[in-house]
């Protein structure tokens, strides 16, 4: 184990989680620890419900993501939630498709099959892919939600080429999570710009990862029912204190 440990150090990965819990000193740019993402708006009319909702509780909401794709959005949609967002100076970011779940194939409907995730299938449909995108930036938008580890070293070699906006977001998905700091560091070098983990990680374990990364890590405090169901609101002290910059959604 020793030797283990050494090696994992000779790459600057933690060799182990983050049991005393030492606090990050990584900051966003205005030094803000945290920031608030609202999920699944799926279109303008459930936006400004969100921006609503927001004015009345008080709460500042720095991004919104959608989980059901760029290709379901009109384009007089997305015109509309890059320009709300804009407004609000709230970041809008839409996932990518289509996807494996889109396909004629049956494995993401089959129990042990469901790892392929929300990936692409082919050559064909990472050009689709690659193609929403671009409509999407052509509209507007500035932040994308990919679930597929080969299109976001594409979507990076893109924005290095001048094919895509430099200030593009890729913020990678929480059916493509990064478990590990070792896995957290490969995502950050292929071009993740905002880092979903998994729902459970412990505070710990997801300070592991924090040493590995500069990226801001993607955190649901009210996970969905099929990604477990639970609240975490009770560990947000702890979260932030070692995971910041984070956002929680």
């Amino acid at each position: 184990m020793k030797k283990t440990k050494e090696f994992l150090a000779k790459l600057n990965l933690p060799a182990q989680d983050n049991h005393a819990l030492k606090p990050s000193e990584k900051r966003f740019k205005d030094g803000g620890e945290y920031r608030i993402e609202i999920p699944s708006v799926e279109g303008p009319r459930v936006f400004q419900a969100v921006l609503e909702a927001a004015k009345e509780q008080r709460v500042p909401i720095h991004r919104v993501s959608q989980g059901s794709g760029v290709m379901l959005l009109s384009k007089d949609e997305i015109r509309e939630m890059a320009r709300m967002g804009a407004e609000e100076r709230i970041e809008v970011c839409l996932f990518v498709g289509p996807r494996a779940t889109f396909e004629t194939g049956g494995q993401t409907a089959s129990a042990a099959g469901k790892v392929i995730g929300l990936q692409h299938r082919g050559a064909d449909q990472l050009v689709y892919a690659l193609e929403d995108v671009r409509r999407a930036c052509e509209l507007g938008i500035r932040s994308i939600l990919p679930a597929d580890l080969g299109l976001i070293w594409v979507l990076n070699q893109m924005k290095r080429k001048g094919e895509l906006p430099k200030n593009l977001v890729i913020k990678s998905s929480v059916t493509l999570p990064a478990a590990n700091p070792a896995t957290a560091r490969l995502f950050e070098q292929v071009g993740v710009s905002t880092l979903n983990i998994p729902t459970d990680l412990s505070p710990a374990q997801i300070g592991a990862l924090r040493q590995a990364v500069d990226v801001p890590i993607d955190l649901y405090i009210e996970v969905p029912d099929n990604f477990g169901g639970f609240v975490r609101y009770y560990e947000m002290p702890k979260i932030i204190r070692v995971g910041a910059p984070v956002y929680f959604k």
